[in-house]
């Protein structure tokens, strides 16, 4: 870590001229960005001319997963185009190839291999769930390719490759968990996730901390298939061991049925306590805030978060894609990365990777949407941990946050 900032006391941080791009506003006009020759600034055959630089987007725009990762798609997009009103990255303006993982984790494989060997991406915005990320891993680590991940996942990885935007598990699964034992006296646990690894290890981890550090007792625990709609003999288990919380990770379009039969089955937030790892904004357009209200998410950013930053970054994002947008966690993440690009990339001097990776660790953010955020040595972010409470409208209302940022820990003792 550096040593001229504590991470822990971000107010300081903010008093002091922070060093090179990364100091840069967010939203604004003007930047720091000077034309040099390419091949100073290019030596390893990107797809870098003198007035442009190409980068990647792949997500999933289609299938089951669209309706959470069509925001950050979106925040991306907003992001380069920001920086490109600015002027761009060291004189040059950034052109996006879009592409489709369809929520299928081979075709993620295979446009990766797309982005990196045929369009030789500078850098690739991209994937959700944990599935894709590691069915595109081998691709970016084989071919050097420099991956912006903005998702909240289970932790227990670290690639020089993959710069993580989003919470690992100690940042959201732990935070939340001892929010439920401390504010609402949990002591017994139903686990609920969609079948794939995110949601199996982050239940791992999760029931690991329930039982061996808080001592407390997990009733019942139950996976189901992506897309999945079917959840009727799921609310009768729920009903029969009556849990202090249900913990769930459902993610996708499976969210809509599951909250829907949960509202049918009587079981609401005012009789029963329930904390998501994976309930947006994103995914509200879908539930339906009368169907979620009163139950909590756990995440590091929430659309109503009252500073300066993110009234910026939200009427930014409206006047882009129009007053009905919603903007959720991940969304936010997936905008924290083009930045960070930007600020590694003028640290180097340089687009190559292997130098763009070194100049990331300690970059700082001070007016990223969810407050004041530092990159790591291990390539995750120094960030809040919060609980909000859906609310009836489809919004949030923030009920616990972290005093302290808190560290990035991806490989914890006692929960491999």
């Amino acid at each position: 870590m550096s040593r001229d900032h504590d991470p822990n006391t971000p107010d300081s941080g903010r008093r002091r001229l922070l060093q090179g791009a990364a100091a840069l506003p967010m939203l604004g006009a003007g930047g720091l960005s000077f034309a040099q020759a390419s091949a100073a600034v290019n030596t390893t055959k990107l797809a870098v001319t003198d007035t442009e630089v190409t980068v990647g987007q792949l997500h999933s725009s289609t299938g089951t997963m669209a309706i959470s990762e069509t925001g950050s798609i979106q925040a991306e997009q907003l992001a380069i185009d920001q920086i490109n009103a600015m002027g761009g990255i060291l004189g040059r303006k950034i052109k996006v190839i879009k592409e489709d993982g369809a929520s299928d984790w081979p075709t993620f494989a295979e446009k990766s291999k797309k982005l990196l060997i045929n369009d030789r991406c500078a850098a690739v915005f991209g994937c959700w769930t944990s599935a894709s990320r590691k069915a595109v891993l081998p691709v970016f680590e084989k071919e050097n390719g420099l991956l912006y991940y903005p998702t909240f996942y289970e932790g227990l990885e670290q690639s020089k490759n993959v710069i993580y935007t989003g919470q690992e598990a100690t940042q959201q699964i732990l935070y939340s968990l001892d929010w439920a034992k401390n504010e609402k006296k949990a002591k017994t646990f139903f686990l609920i996730g969609s079948d794939y690894i995110w949601p199996r290890t982050s239940m791992k981890i999760a029931r690991k901390h329930i039982e061996n550090f808080q001592k407390g007792k997990v009733v019942g625990e139950e996976y189901y298939p992506l897309g999945s709609t079917n959840f009727g003999s799921l609310m009768n288990k729920i009903k029969v061991q009556k849990p202090d919380v249900i913990y769930a990770a459902v993610v996708g379009g499976s969210n809509v049925a599951f909250y829907k039969a949960m509202k049918a089955a009587g079981i609401t937030g005012d009789k029963q306590v329930l904390v998501t790892l994976s309930v947006t904004e994103d995914e509200m357009t879908g539930i339906g805030g009368e169907n979620f209200a009163g139950f909590f998410s756990s995440m590091k950013y929430f659309q109503t978060l009252d500073n300066e930053n993110n009234k910026k970054f939200v009427s930014a994002f409206k006047t882009k894609y129009g007053p009905k947008s919603v903007i959720g966690d991940v969304t936010q993440a997936g905008y924290l990365g083009p930045w960070l690009w930007k600020a590694a990339v003028e640290r180097a001097k340089s687009f190559d990777v292997d130098k763009v990776v070194a100049a990331s660790p300690n970059i700082e953010l001070t007016t990223a949407p969810e407050g004041y955020v530092k990159l790591d040595a291990n390539h995750h972010l120094w960030s809040k941990s919060r609980i909000a409470m859906g609310m009836p409208d489809g919004t949030f209302k923030v009920v616990s946050e972290s005093p302290q940022l808190i560290k990035p820990d991806p490989f914890p003792k006692g929960y491999q």
